[in-house]
């Protein structure tokens, strides 16, 4: 039988297989886990900015949202963080009553005061970055083309820095959490190098990053025994309203119900695997 990491890593286009034997075949699982130990209070970060279309992509945000709400039917406060250039579609796509901080931009020393007041503001007992891009070794941040994004990227990094627990989803190399495996990412010519530095307590790698929030989120319906997965209707619907609202397909960088270039029906297959797996 196939496991939640073997759904969610399936159909790899850009070379995250090369991260699998150096991750645990329970990794959502023991995600979950950590998740169950850490309840009250959570910070989602998500939000990455295309520069070739000028908007906010679909992956991440979504899978950020089905985490979200996964954690609110287990009674977690969860505030979602981005900055202002990914908040125009995540504002537009989450309920009335869902919280959104934004994360200035600044420059490094500003950003680390506020990285400290958001974290004693929110008091977070647990964060949960997805599809967010981190710094590398330089301090700089790049996108999977190599280009940077300084610019157009907070520096909401800065918020791991509190010795909070923590867990990493990313599909590239360039995300929060792939500090983990910064050493093996160094070998690959198709992820992200230099790669990201910074570290989370557990690291999910995904064929894309919303099959990996999926597959958390499958991990915990799998500990807890409830329903917890968005289903196939209202992911696609979240989709589809979050490109409405001006979101972009993070690979073709067009106005498309897409995620990282796959099309609604394959990223519905992979959901319908988990649910069929559960």
């Amino acid at each position: 039988m196939e496991t939640i990491k073997d759904i969610i890593t399936d159909l790899d286009k850009r070379g995250i297989s090369m991260l699998l034997p150096h991750i645990s075949d329970t990794v959502c699982e023991d995600a979950a886990e950590l998740i169950l130990k850490n309840p009250n209070k959570v910070i989602i970060l998500t939000g990455f900015y295309i520069l070739s279309a000028g908007a906010a992509e679909t992956d991440g945000p979504i899978g950020a949202i089905a985490i979200g709400n996964a954690l609110k039917k287990l009674d977690y406060d969860v505030t979602y963080v981005t900055d202002e250039f990914s908040e125009p579609p995540i504002r537009q796509v989450l309920s009335e009553n869902d919280k959104l901080e934004i994360f200035p931009m600044q420059n490094s020393n500003d950003s680390k005061i506020t990285a400290a007041k958001m974290i004693k503001d929110i008091n977070p007992n647990l964060i949960i970055s997805i599809e967010r891009c981190g710094p590398t070794i330089d301090g700089d941040y790049f996108n999977s083309r190599g280009k940077k994004i300084e610019e157009f990227n907070s520096k909401a990094d800065l918020l791991l820095n509190h010795n909070i627990p923590s867990i990493g989803i990313g599909d590239g190399g360039n995300e929060i959490g792939m500090g983990n495996l910064s050493h093996i990412i160094k070998n690959s010519d198709k992820l992200s190098n230099p790669p990201c530095i910074t570290e989370t307590d557990i690291l999910i790698p995904a064929s894309t990053s919303n099959w990996g929030g999926y597959g958390l989120v499958a991990g915990l319906s799998k500990i807890t025994n409830k329903p917890l997965l968005p289903s196939i209707l209202e992911d696609e619907k979240l989709i589809k309203d979050f490109v409405d609202a001006g979101g972009v397909d993070g690979i073709t960088a067009t106005s498309s119900y897409k995620v990282d270039s796959f099309e609604l029906e394959v990223n519905s297959s992979i959901l319908d695997r988990l649910h069929k797996l559960l």
